[in-house]
């Protein structure tokens, strides 16, 4: 008996642990009700924002809709709306089927938006294991640098290992890419598109960090390199980008369940060398370069995938292309790039919940085509080029103290057009 239970805490840990993962396979979909309740309601779970959780039990109740609808509000009593944006709210949650069918569902929905109505300071009164915050036990992280310009596309990848504070070499690329986007989702890290040395490119490639090894996913169905590439609601966005002749608006969406790609709304303006990130369920492509008007641009433009519409949001102070977008706090950082010849050093931030820019700390170096990507509470800047040499150096920003930060240990490569991820690190 006890080896049995022994086992089946494992399994819950690696549940509670590798969520996201667990709840795009089958196994979940067949759970049953109580294992589920039991699962989401656990204080432990790993998740990048509870959007996760929500998703997940809609997944459940609509892989056997008929049986499952009546449960519900049974599984809803576990999700914490309260923890959800007020976008996500309204956007998603309340036009959801499943919970306009449920009275109970409604009202879980009317305490998160009470909650989100009340100021800071007297949320503590809502007290409901709803509004508690989960605190999952952190994984070790690693920082996985793909690629790059080193001065040429390299097929190299390195992991920076934050407990250890040291670098080192994972498989490298099948081929060699730069100008790609990367991303981690679904415990793979995906490199998309990008230039190969001498041709814009549609392939990409998915890397198992536990297997150490590189495989070849489908093909996007458009060549792109210095595309922004994001993950929204499990689907890997690749925007806008260079095919070899023009700067691109268009945008493709890659399902990792069935293995394709598809086209949505093209953004407002092409932009090469674009930026991305993903704040309160919304994807945000920043500045970049549309060839049209032969000028780096400040404008910005925000994704809703409810209604799959573009529109733009406030300007940045400054012209960017090249910049490094990256999400800390609920907040969308553009740092570095430049406007024309001018390489920045200044950075700046986006506040969703007022639509304003502001200015914060400049880097310790000027910077564009540099990686960008959040882990504790700090955002992490690597490499890119000063506009005349690649760069091996990393510095981190502390939103807190408003200061930048290099990091004593170096990659072993220069490089420039990279990209950047944070994965957990393979046990």
């Amino acid at each position: 008996m006890h080896a049995c239970t022994d086992l089946l805490n494992k399994a819950n840990i690696y549940a509670e642990q590798h969520f996201t993962e667990v709840v795009l396979g089958e196994e979940f979909l067949n759970l049953g009700v109580e294992q589920v309740c039991s699962l989401i309601s656990s204080d432990k779970l790993t998740i990048a924002s509870e959007e996760k959780v929500f998703e997940a039990v809609i997944a459940w109740v609509n892989h056997d809709k008929d049986v499952r609808q009546e449960l519900m509000a049974r599984l809803m009593e576990h999700v914490r709306l309260p923890l959800l944006s007020r976008e996500y709210l309204v956007q998603r949650v309340e036009e959801e089927a499943l919970v306009k069918n449920s009275s109970a569902c409604k009202d879980y929905l009317i305490e998160a938006m009470k909650y989100h109505l009340l100021p800071i300071e007297q949320r503590t009164l809502m007290k409901s294991t709803r509004t508690r915050l989960r605190t999952p036990a952190s994984l070790p992280k690693l920082m996985m640098v793909v690629g790059g310009q080193a001065p040429k596309a390299i097929r190299s990848v390195e992991c920076y290992d934050f407990k250890e504070e040291r670098w080192h070499q994972v498989a490298e690329l099948p081929s060699r890419r730069c100008r790609a986007g990367v991303v981690y989702m679904g415990g793979l890290v995906f490199a998309v598109g990008g230039f190969n040395g001498s041709l814009r490119v549609r392939t990409v490639d998915s890397y198992d960090p536990v297997k150490d090894q590189w495989t070849s996913v489908a093909n996007m169905q458009d060549r792109r390199s210095t595309l922004g590439a994001a993950v929204l609601n499990g689907l890997l966005y690749a925007v806008g980008g260079f095919d070899g002749s023009t700067g691109l608006s268009s945008v493709e969406a890659y399902n990792m369940k069935t293995n394709e790609w598809f086209h949505v709304a093209p953004m407002n303006t092409r932009r090469s060398s674009v930026g991305v990130g993903v704040v309160g369920g919304m994807l945000y492509a920043v500045g970049g370069y549309d060839g049209a008007s032969r000028q780096c641009l400040s404008t910005v433009e925000c994704y809703n995938y409810s209604t799959n519409e573009w529109t733009y949001i406030a300007e940045m102070g400054t012209r960017r292309s090249g910049a490094g977008v990256g999400v800390l706090n609920n907040c969308l950082y553009a740092v570095g790039g430049h406007d024309g010849p001018l390489v920045r050093k200044s950075v700046e931030v986006y506040d969703p919940a007022i639509n304003t820019w502001k200015q914060v700390a400049d880097m310790n170096m000027c910077r564009r085509n540099a990686g960008v990507c959040a882990v504790n509470g700090l955002l992490y800047v690597v490499g890119g080029d000063d506009g005349s040499c690649n760069l091996a150096t990393v510095e981190y920003y502390n939103p807190t103290t408003d200061k930048w930060t290099v990091v004593s240990s170096c990659m072993s490569t220069g490089r420039s057009y990279a990209g950047v991820t944070v994965i957990d690190k393979p046990l």
